[in-house]
């Protein structure tokens, strides 16, 4: 480690730091209803968008009703997408002439992008076409992450609102999101890029003459509008194959800043507009806090271990002093790849500037556990913060239970119905995570896709299915997951991940914003002070560690201390 290595890393996190204020207050003005600096350009346009949906954004929804509309808006995204990908070889912008997707990949594909995971079996540029690209991925990048930003602002609304039976309304949120937020950033990220030296064109391809004299078909496409909403999003579906390793997505230093900011900024920004929303933007301040110190912790550890370097290769002579360069861009060296590696998995992106196949035992642990605690840190546009709710809500009930005091979070009162949803949500990953590995681990025909033997190819596997059930989609490399087998049992992992974890914490909501909202007495345990901040993280790591250190221990953990003995595998 060095200290230029750390004050580049001190630096992102001041810039993003920097910015959680005026977008958390912005987003707070927008799903409020209220007049923001956009609203003279795009107010018409929102209130046309109602007209000829036939919405009327004055009428509120239920949990539940808001839910089912939710659940009905990604299956008809699903669908859609779905036949676009299988009928591909028959829509226009298909320059390479590439076929339509079997139906298997076709499956894992579709459910991928709609519920924000964008875990990729495919080499973008071999695979998709233009129309595909964008039309079908990019559409999705947008709606995705609308869908979760409207659903973290529905449970918002619960803790701020008292004794009401409505959220909102999901098809008004989820408006608000794409055109208020999504779209104007990603314009602006979008030409930025472009001036980075990002393509932007509905050519296919150009062919360059190679120093020996060869002929080298070179892809390209619209890349820098997927590249803008794929981090502002969270999304992390890359247009080549080798996501932002490649020059294309992530040509300079710059790109890659501007890349791990974009992911970071509309996450931790949307946390502050919780706090904003609720009342209480020191509470805001506090689940941000908590984030961080995990999330910087990951950091830390990653870039460590790879500044060690790989005791294996110096024993046969290799110099250890860049540590473990193997997987990673010499553009970017091991500080920024640990970064973008702690930040792509802290969050639901999924996006990679080297493999995380390559790195160290302990180097590849960190991205799979940050995911393995819930991508609450601060994970997902929308889903990070209902997820980090949701331990919020674990932590009051334990604190109470510790003090003897009523469990109470923001005036509303945690009892037996809210911690039966509670736990019913944070069982369903380790219960599609570990089910799934433990299964493809003793197939035959599910082991042969694994690249490497003993506890790494374990670690691939586990890799796989923390990835999709996490709605994450970053993966280790040697996996060869374009299987019946991965395609179909990935793509369901990502439906429970997604779907299966948000009704209850809908249910969740409904149930809060039931309740008379109290003011806060001698007898209320605070929630936005260091205290609770440290119960906070504990919770979240005790759950992390009881549930999946098990299976740690078979895979990276053995791994780290085989390469410290110098054993391979």
């Amino acid at each position: 480690m060095t200290t230029v290595g750390w004050l580049q890393i001190s630096l992102l996190i001041v810039a993003v730091l920097l910015v959680i204020k005026p977008l958390g207050l912005y987003m707070a003005r927008v799903f409020s209803g209220e007049r923001t600096f956009l609203s003279p350009v795009l107010g018409r346009v929102e209130r046309d968008l109602y007209k000829v949906s036939g919405i009327n954004p004055e009428k509120e929804q239920s949990w539940l009703g808001y839910t089912l509309a939710m659940l009905t808006f990604s299956l008809a995204g699903f669908l859609a997408l779905y036949a676009m990908l299988r009928l591909q070889a028959y829509l226009p912008l298909n320059p390479q002439g590439f076929a339509g997707l079997p139906s298997d990949l076709a499956f894992n594909t579709a459910v991928s992008f709609v519920t924000n995971t964008n875990w990729q079996n495919y080499g973008g540029e071999t695979t998709m076409s233009h129309f595909s690209q964008m039309a079908g991925l990019t559409v999705q990048n947008f709606l995705s992450a609308a869908t979760g930003m409207a659903l973290a602002v529905a449970i918002t609304r619960a803790l701020a609102r008292s004794k009401v039976a409505t959220l909102g309304n999901f098809w008004v949120d989820m408006t608000r999101a794409t055109l208020y937020v999504l779209l104007p950033l990603a314009i602006v990220v979008a030409l930025a890029f472009v001036a980075m030296g990002l393509p932007q064109t509905l050519a296919g391809s150009v062919t360059a003459t190679t120093l020996e004299g060869a002929n080298q078909v070179i892809s390209l496409g619209p890349v820098a509008s997927q590249e803008a909403i794929k981090q502002l999003g969270t999304n992390g579906g890359g247009f080549f194959n080798v996501n932002a390793a490649h020059p294309f997505e992530n040509p300079t230093a710059w790109s890659n800043y501007l890349n791990i900011f974009a992911m970071l900024s509309i996450s931790a920004s949307l946390v502050y507009t919780f706090g904003q929303m609720v009342g209480n933007r020191r509470q805001g301040w506090a689940l941000i806090s908590a984030m961080a110190f995990l999330l910087i912790s990951g950091v830390a550890v990653t870039y460590w271990a790879e500044a060690q370097g790989n005791t294996i290769l110096t024993a046969i002579g290799v110099d250890p002093a860049l540590g473990n360069m193997e997987g990673k861009e010499v553009r970017f060296g091991q500080a920024m790849t640990a970064l973008y590696a702690a930040v792509t998995t802290g969050l639901s992106d999924g996006g990679v500037n080297g493999m995380h196949g390559s790195f160290t035992g302990l180097g590849g642990l960190v991205p799979m556990f940050l995911i393995q605690l819930g991508e609450v840190l601060p994970g997902g546009v929308g889903s990070g913060l209902y997820g980090m709710l949701v331990f919020a809500i674990l932590s009051v009930f334990v604190a109470g239970l510790m003090v003897g005091r009523t469990p109470e979070f923001l005036g509303k009162k945690i009892e037996g119905r809210e911690m039966k949803f509670a736990m019913l949500a944070v069982l369903i990953l380790p219960l599609v995570i570990l089910g799934f590995t433990s299964v493809s681990a003793m197939l035959p025909f599910a082991v042969a896709s694994v690249g490497t033997s003993g506890p790494h190819g374990l670690s691939e596997i586990l890799y796989a299915y923390t990835s999709a059930a996490g709605n994450n989609g970053s993966a280790f490399g040697g996996l060869s997951g374009n299987t019946p087998w991965y395609n179909t049992t990935l793509g369901i992992a990502m439906l429970l991940g997604r779907f299966a974890y948000v009704v209850p914490v809908m249910a969740i909501a409904g149930s809060l914003a039931a309740k008379v909202k109290s003011s806060a007495s001698a007898g209320t345990f605070p929630t936005d002070g260091p205290l609770f901040v440290g119960l906070l993280i504990g919770i979240i790591l005790i759950l992390g560690g009881l549930q999946f250190l098990p299976a740690l221990v078979l895979g990276p953990i053995v791994e780290h201390f085989a390469m410290l003995a110098g054993q391979t595998f």
